[in-house]
């Protein structure tokens, strides 16, 4: 059995999601812990850039195998994942909550999919075999 039965592009696809979002939220609570210091420069990621980029540069660099029975996985974003990073010279409180908000709500919504994905294939495998 290959790998791409088991892992296919939604969940590759769903895990880059994540790890952008990871990122994202990383800059965007530096933002707000910086809100007041002078000379401070925000910095944002473009969610659905930065998934484009990911997904069409084929963004998954291999791990490396210790044992032939695992299933090779992806390292995490690097310092390429931040295509579609933007800046702005202006910062207020709302609208860096607003990001944070609607950068949770990509999270929450990624990783629900994911999970709902991961529940179909223990499904496929535990009632395939009946």
């Amino acid at each position: 059995m290959t790998q791409s039965l088991v892992i296919d592009q939604t969940m590759d696809l769903l895990g880059k999601a994540l790890k952008i979002s990871s990122k994202r939220q990383g800059l965007l609570s530096a933002d707000v812990a910086n809100l007041d210091t002078v000379g401070y420069t925000p910095k944002d990621i473009n969610f659905r850039k930065a998934l484009d980029a990911a997904m069409e540069s084929g963004q998954t660099e291999k791990l490396t195998r210790t044992d032939p029975r695992h299933l090779a996985g992806t390292a995490p974003l690097g310092p390429s994942g931040l295509e579609g990073a933007t800046t702005s010279e202006t910062m207020n409180i709302d609208q860096e909550m607003t990001r944070l908000a609607e950068n949770n709500i990509q999270y929450r919504t990624s990783l629900e999919l994911l999970l709902r994905k991961m529940s179909m294939v223990r499904t496929a495998i535990t009632e395939g075999g009946k």
